[in-house]
């Protein structure tokens, strides 16, 4: 009974214990310092779970103003990120974001748009420097790329910075690193049931980023969760951008959309130049035609066949347009165009079809002479087809038999194909492109600024010792020979009466002298040039014949009365453009055979400009046909001293 009655006391006095420790709680313990101790706890555990969180960043979305979304802004320059990873937790760091965010309004904008406002269009693709050294430059996709769109999006929609580019890095590796940026942000907005995936808020403020501390959140995974929708996954194709230094400085052509053929072939035809050219040259016409051209030699066209444009033109090819008498037996040739389209019935068919082009000119003119043959035909035919490696067919209206067999060896080394005698010819024959008269500069001479391919005198008389299988290209004579001298020896006009005692005193001075006056045959009297250092000789066709010296070669070119000078000038710049040495000499009075013609007194001595006035024939007649030279070789032997030293030179070289 004691032991049951005990307990009870014992019961009573353990309830009356914990009565009183309530009371004594209730007394200590206020609600109010509950409720403050209940919400403390449920914060620390709220913290302790985001503490584990696989998060790359947490999105904090507060409303911004629309200045803020401006490229360069503040809130701009945070959501571009760096090429090192920032801990935003460190104190004073929106202050270097700020100044950061200015140096970014500088910066990103286009180099083609300058001085415009930057615009949320801009680009933003590739990171500032580190803010540790804000003296780098930044470097900025260009304006309106795929990849500058997608991200636009995808940052104002709460998503991470982007990872750093490399400027090594391959256009695919930035891809992949942009597509795991873009699923992490999806995979953020998702979880945290984000109302508005829209890029901007109601407003137009875009939001601005948060980036976490990268010590503790590892790098975006690649894989995404199932359950994750991923919206922008059709753009990631887009999102793929090459660096910026990868982009063409060129724009591109803008593709043609549907029904766009009939402005592309509508564009602007080149402008039509007419085919003739009366006026550049003073010395010659010339036209010339691409296209349909079809020629008939017996009727003397040719004929441009479906121009955008008529025209019709008569031109005679010789290069002496202003002299009527050297033209009055050149044929004119027609040279037309007409818009009929090939194959019309007013229009010949093509006899025969040429692959080649074509170059017509006439062979009549002074050509007879022998230095107008070259200055006339033979050099401006070099000049005109030399270029085109013999694929060209030769057109001679007017063709003289006698003298197209002269310099036969010429023509063929121009030309593949047989010359075609147009006024003898029946037949239309067809080409793609026609000349129509030789391209020439002036008298037996050649401007290299003007030629095709830049060709020169040394080019030609090159080619011309090529044509004749010469040997010597170089004045210099053989171990222990005697240079040469070739006496040109004319057989009627302007002779040397004393040529013998020329040739006593060129042999003094050391030269050994041949004596010529040339043959109709071109080949045998080049051979002999060529074997020639120097050549001496009256103003004359034989002088022609210098192309055939090598070069380094002399020319002495005697003057005779009559104030001759200018007439001396087809001689003087042309050999010098050869690479042969000049000299001039000019006789006096007492040394033209004149003086026993005519008294002293007479006016072809004191008013040679008197009778050049006059016109040509009458200062041939006098100065050219009735004279003769004797030279004082006392006077002339310095000159012969001066030819003979400069080819030593030569030979000392």
């Amino acid at each position: 009974m004691e032991g049951g009655g005990g307990g009870k006391a014992m019961g009573y006095a353990h309830h009356h214990d914990t009565a009183r420790l309530l009371k004594a709680f209730t007394r200590t313990v206020e609600p109010r310092n509950f409720g403050i101790g209940l919400l403390a706890g449920f914060l620390l555990v709220t913290c302790a779970y985001f503490s584990t969180a696989r998060f790359d960043a947490i999105h904090i979305a507060p409303l911004v103003s629309p200045s803020e979304t401006r490229i360069g802004s503040s809130a701009s320059a945070a959501a571009a990120g760096s090429k090192s990873q920032l801990d935003l937790g460190v104190p004073g760091q929106d202050a270097a974001l700020s100044r950061e965010g200015s140096k970014a309004e500088v910066l990103d904008t286009d180099g083609d748009d300058k001085g415009k406002p930057a615009t949320s269009y801009a680009p933003d693709l590739v990171h500032d420097a580190s803010l540790a050294d804000t003296k780098k430059d930044d470097t900025f996709a260009r304006d309106g790329d795929a990849a500058v769109e997608a991200a636009k999006d995808d940052d104002a929609g709460g998503g991470a910075l982007l990872p750093p580019l490399s400027a090594n890095g391959t256009q695919e590796e930035q891809g992949v690193l942009e597509d795991q940026e873009l699923l992490v942000q999806d995979a953020i907005a998702a979880a945290a049931n984000s109302p508005n995936k829209s890029s901007s808020s109601s407003n137009g403020g875009s939001q601005p980023v948060v980036q976490s501390d990268p010590a503790t959140l590892p790098a975006p995974v690649q894989q995404t969760p199932p359950s994750i929708p991923v919206p922008e996954a059709p753009k990631q194709e887009e999102a793929k951008a090459p660096p910026a230094q990868q982009i063409a400085l060129v724009p591109e052509p803008v593709k043609q959309q549907p029904g766009s053929e009939e402005v592309a072939t509508a564009a602007p035809r080149r402008e039509w130049k007419p085919l003739c050219d009366m006026t550049s040259n003073r010395r010659i016409d010339w036209c010339e035609l691409d296209g349909d051209v079809r020629v008939h030699g017996a009727r003397g066209t040719v004929t441009l066949v479906g121009a955008p444009r008529a025209e019709e033109w008569r031109v005679r090819p010789y290069p002496r347009k202003v002299d009527p008498n050297a033209m009055r037996h050149v044929t004119n040739i027609t040279v037309r165009s007409t818009t009929t389209l090939p194959g019309a019935a007013e229009e010949e068919e093509c006899a025969i079809k040429h692959s080649v082009p074509a170059l017509l000119f006439s062979d009549r003119g002074y050509t007879g002479n022998y230095f107008h043959a070259y200055t006339d035909v033979i050099l401006p035919l070099f000049l005109t087809a030399k270029r085109y490696g013999g694929e060209v067919q030769f057109l001679v209206s007017d063709m003289q038999m006698w003298w197209v067999g002269k310099f036969l060896p010429v023509f063929k080394s121009l030309s593949n194909y047989d010359l075609v005698d147009l006024a003898a010819d029946n037949r239309t024959r067809c080409f793609q492109h026609v000349q129509v008269g030789l391209t020439c500069h002036a008298d037996f001479s050649i401007d290299p600024l003007r030629a095709p391919n830049g060709y020169s005198m040394v080019d030609f008389t090159r080619h011309m010792r090529g044509v004749y299988g010469l040997p010597r290209g170089l004045a210099v004579p053989a171990a222990g020979a005697r240079p040469r001298l070739l006496l040109i020896a004319r057989a009627s006009t302007r002779r040397f009466v004393n040529a013998d005692e020329i040739v006593r005193a060129a042999q003094k001075v050391g030269f050994e002298v041949v004596v010529s006056e040339g043959t109709h045959e071109v080949a045998p009297f080049a051979e002999l040039a060529n074997t020639c250092d120097a050549m001496l000789g009256v103003h004359g066709a034989g002088l022609t014949n210098m192309v055939f010296l090598p070069t380094g070669g002399v020319v002495i070119q005697v003057v005779p009365l009559g104030g001759l000078e200018f007439v001396a000038g087809y001689f003087r710049t042309p050999s010098r453009d050869m690479g042969l040495r000049y000299l001039e000499y000019r006789i006096a009075p007492a040394e033209s055979t004149l003086t026993e013609q005519y008294p002293s007194d007479h006016p072809i001595f004191t008013d040679p400009d008197g009778v050049k006035s006059k016109g040509w024939d009458s200062l041939k007649q006098v100065y050219l046909d009735k004279q003769d030279v004797r030279l004082d070789l006392k006077r002339f032997r310095p000159l012969l001293k001066k030819a003979i030293a400069h080819i030593r030179a030569n030979k000392l070289q």
